[in-house]
């Protein structure tokens, strides 16, 4: 009989005494980079490196009864399905200049930095929204019988921490981690979302709460309104992050190249009556990012009171 140790027993030591190599490493380097950061610079593998990113916006897509899709005798419907709603979301990630892409099953995410992040990512999500109304409505004439399904869109922002993990030396077994909250709540939103619909956190909507191409609907049928957004909760976030608001509507089929093309080009003004603006301030959203800065401000003194 060997004396060699078994397969397993090996393997398993091998890892253990690898964790303990990178635990007990206090001098691992992150570097922070800022807005003009490239994503095809995240260090490998086999670099110790990790970049910080100070505020990434991360838009996750996730379509409805995808696993009901089902194959066997309706392999070849399915596989049109997801090539044509994956591809689409992909495409629509790249137009809006997402600065790093992950496909991810039957949907995946686009993460935002640098210029116009912020605008540039919420005109993807709208714009994934009314891409997935017409895909489902094809889909639906096509085959009247099949699953409910459409994409469901969430957004967060927050900063991040990235490198490729995976087998050393070898890149085709390496993916970017992103470690942090963006990618993480995004998906939990647009886990708790309908599909057609778009969740964001209360961190994304303090950014967007002031630009009246975004809190108020267009001009068409009885004018501007604040019923664009309503208030949602996310139960699957924190109690202190779970607050949100959702987005029903796709872009106008009149107004909307209008509206993408301000927000892109970061126009924030409309004439809205004030009777309309003040409105926005009655959403529960508005109390919830009272509420937490109220929080955050009490941590700082009581973190300040310690030193």
């Amino acid at each position: 009989m060997s004396d060699e140790p078994a397969f397993l027993t090996s393997l398993l030591d091998t890892l253990g005494e690898e964790v303990n190599t990178v635990l007990n490493n206090s001098d691992i380097p992150v570097v922070e980079k800022d807005g003009t950061f490239n994503a095809k610079d995240i260090p490998s593998s086999s670099s110790d490196t990790w970049i910080k990113l100070p505020e990434v916006v991360a838009v996750v897509c996730d379509l409805k009864g995808s696993t009901h899709l089902g194959t066997g005798k309706h392999d070849k419907s399915t596989a049109r399905i997801y090539k044509s709603s994956v591809e689409g979301a992909v495409r629509i990630f790249h137009e809006f200049e997402a600065n790093f892409i992950d496909i991810q099953g039957d949907g995946g995410f686009g993460l935002f930095w640098g210029d116009k992040a912020y605008e540039r990512a919420l005109c993807a999500g709208v714009t994934i929204k009314t891409f997935s109304e017409d895909l489902v409505a094809r889909l639906e004439k096509r085959w009247p019988d099949a699953p409910e399904t459409g994409y469901k869109v969430g957004i967060h922002a927050a900063r991040t921490l990235v490198k490729k993990i995976g087998t050393r030396r070898n890149v085709s077994e390496q993916e970017a981690v992103w470690a942090g909250r963006p990618v993480n709540y995004a998906a939990k939103c647009a886990q708790a979302a309908e599909r057609h619909e778009m969740i964001v956190t209360q961190q994304v909507w303090e950014k967007f709460k002031n630009n009246d191409y975004i809190a108020f609907s267009c001009d068409c049928n009885e004018g501007p309104t604040a019923n664009l957004w309503t208030d949602t909760t996310v139960d699957r976030l924190p109690q202190d992050d779970q607050a949100a608001v959702v987005l029903k509507s796709g872009w106008c089929e009149k107004c909307g190249p209008e509206f993408c093309d301000a927000i892109r080009a970061g126009e924030t003004q409309r004439d809205i009556p004030t009777h309309v603006r003040g409105a926005i301030q009655k959403m529960r959203m508005q109390e919830a990012l009272a509420a937490k800065r109220e929080r955050d401000a009490q941590r700082r003194t009581a973190l300040r009171s310690l030193r």
